[in-house]
């Protein structure tokens, strides 16, 4: 929290990026957009935002409104425009978003190797995006079954020992002076966006035409498959990692169950292992 603090001259414009976001994920849609549209202003000011990014983002979310009530062949097209749109932003692959580094090289603890964090503009816009188009993002789907749901939470636990095993982790007990901005820029701007994104929407598309398992497994493998770059065992690691984000989803009945197991996951691990790895 000290470094959050010390640090509010370069970071107030992100504050009231992740404000936009919890307000959105807390079902206030306009006070979201309101706040949104004051932190594009800002970010165009200080150069985060390029008038290419406007360009790329203004017609994603106005494409997102209109799908909200679109139907037929048109509204299929359209979303698979903002399905390609969405990755794209998440994958950091449009130009114009010139994300800072909010942390660069830091260590969380001694036997841990540098860790650098982004502040991303790009990949938020597809939270709200999806705001916009997906009627059941925020929806109760199911009533909450709470012991499948502890179990969901087990599961991304097990994680841990088996990281260590495989020699990907190590025990470390570290808190670092930036928890406070990691634990927000986490939360809102990285678990939530990629939580809406594979549990919120296409696990939920998934299981509506395939069924659970199926809808389950495929969000899971595609979650899996965007940490392909960063090797093969991380891959498999996201890939479990998505599994149980996906169960606490589906038992949980609310896109928040799948959002707190893997942010609840990514905390742990910066808490009590080396993070992002061992030095």
């Amino acid at each position: 929290m000290i470094y959050l603090l010390s640090h509010l001259t370069e970071l107030w414009p992100w504050l009231i990026l992740m404000a936009a976001l919890g307000a959105g994920w807390s079902g206030y849609k306009r006070a979201a957009l309101v706040l949104l549209g004051l932190w594009a202003c800002a970010a165009v000011y200080l150069g985060v935002l390029s008038i290419v990014a406007l360009a790329i983002g203004a017609p994603g979310l106005a494409l997102a409104t209109w799908l909200r009530s679109a139907t037929g062949t048109a509204a299929a097209i359209g979303w698979t425009i903002l399905i390609l749109w969405s990755v794209a932003l998440g994958a950091h692959l449009l130009p114009g978003f010139n994300n800072p580094i909010a942390l660069d090289g830091v260590l969380s603890g001694p036997e841990s190797r540098p860790f650098t964090m982004h502040l991303n503009a790009d990949k938020p816009l597809v939270f709200f995006a999806l705001l916009l188009a997906w009627n059941p993002l925020l929806h109760q789907d199911r009533p909450t079954r709470v012991f499948p749901l502890i179990m969901a939470a087990a599961l991304a636990l097990a994680l841990f020992p088996m990281a260590i095993v495989a020699g990907a982790l190590s025990p470390e007990v570290s808190w670092p002076d930036w928890i406070g901005l990691f634990v927000l820029v986490n939360l809102l701007m990285t678990c939530l966006t990629e939580e809406a994104f594979f549990r919120g929407f296409l696990q939920k598309a998934l299981t509506g035409r395939i069924g659970a398992a199926g809808g389950i497994a495929s969000a899971s493998l595609l979650f899996g498959l965007v940490h392909l770059p960063a090797g093969a065992a991380v891959m498999a690691f996201a890939t479990l990692l998505g599994a149980a984000c996906g169960l606490g989803h589906w038992y949980g009945g609310r896109l928040r169950y799948a959002v707190w197991i893997h942010f609840g996951f990514n905390l742990i691990h910066l808490l009590f292992f080396t993070y992002p790895g061992p030095a």
